[in-house]
């Protein structure tokens, strides 16, 4: 584990997998820290493996401001260039994923490929995420996590012994934090940019997925061109940590496919 210190606070990241290998940086879902790609570490260990916590989550600091989408891209970025880190597959969910669209609409030269998965260029509204910033302060994060938990995993997950360990994730996370993520989402809107995209592109959809359903990230999908778009049926809206043999193999053939193994 390691601590990358900003102005405002600090990031912590940490490093798996091979040295020498293709760089992949994760970026995680609302609510989650860098352990909800743990799966993926071992099938995908021949390449450089970064990992980190947005702001406000896990062991990273939370900004006196709300962060934006670009705030997180830049704080992503910041974290390839103190590990030397030029060009990187961006792998990212849900918010992680506008942060990795961000980051190819800030930074085209710094993608060499795209992972997208259960994301699109816009989720939800102001005023849906209005709601669940005043939900967050009135109700707090426990009262909620059953909600929460609903939206990201399918039935058969939601009924294994592994299920807890999310819902303690999500009660415990920092409230202003989660927030303030919220109040990144609110404000972005990268739909114009994803014709823009041009770096190789995976897309990945949850059958089961309640935040944000397989059509619209299959509708995203088709906007951006060249892009593979993959469904996995039995998987939520984090499928990396519910079917993380499938992520990762979809991961490995789109790399193979793009001849970046």
């Amino acid at each position: 584990m390691h601590a990358l210190t900003f102005d405002w606070g600090h990031v912590h990241f940490r490093e798996d997998g091979t040295t020498n290998g293709l760089p992949i940086i994760f970026l995680n879902s609302l609510g989650t820290d860098l352990r909800m790609w743990e799966g993926l570490v071992a099938p995908l260990g021949a390449h450089r493996l970064v990992r980190m916590d947005k702001r406000g989550h896990g062991l990273s600091a939370r900004s006196p401001e709300a962060p934006t989408i670009s705030d997180l891209a830049s704080d992503a970025l910041a974290v390839a260039d103190h590990l030397g880190i030029t060009r990187a597959v961006f792998v990212g969910c849900s918010i992680g994923g506008m942060i990795a669209q961000e980051i190819a609409r800030i930074a085209p030269e710094r993608v060499t490929a795209l992972v997208l998965t259960n994301t699109a260029g816009k989720i939800g509204t102001e005023e849906s995420w209005a709601e669940r910033i005043a939900a967050v302060h009135q109700q707090g994060l426990p009262a909620m996590t059953e909600g929460i938990l609903a939206r990201w995993f399918g039935p058969g997950f939601r009924a294994s012994a592994d299920c807890a360990l999310w819902a303690t994730e999500v009660s415990r996370c920092d409230p202003d934090g989660y927030a303030g993520s919220c109040e990144a989402l609110a404000r972005a809107d990268l739909r114009a940019a994803l014709p823009k995209i041009a770096a190789p592109t995976l897309v990945i959809a949850g059958g089961h997925d309640g935040a944000t359903p397989p059509e619209q990230v299959l509708g995203m999908a088709a906007l951006i061109p060249g892009a593979r778009a993959e469904l996995i049926e039995e998987a939520g809206h984090i499928p990396a940590i519910e079917r993380p043999g499938n992520v990762a193999r979809l991961i490995t053939e789109f790399l193979k496919e793009h001849d970046l193994v």
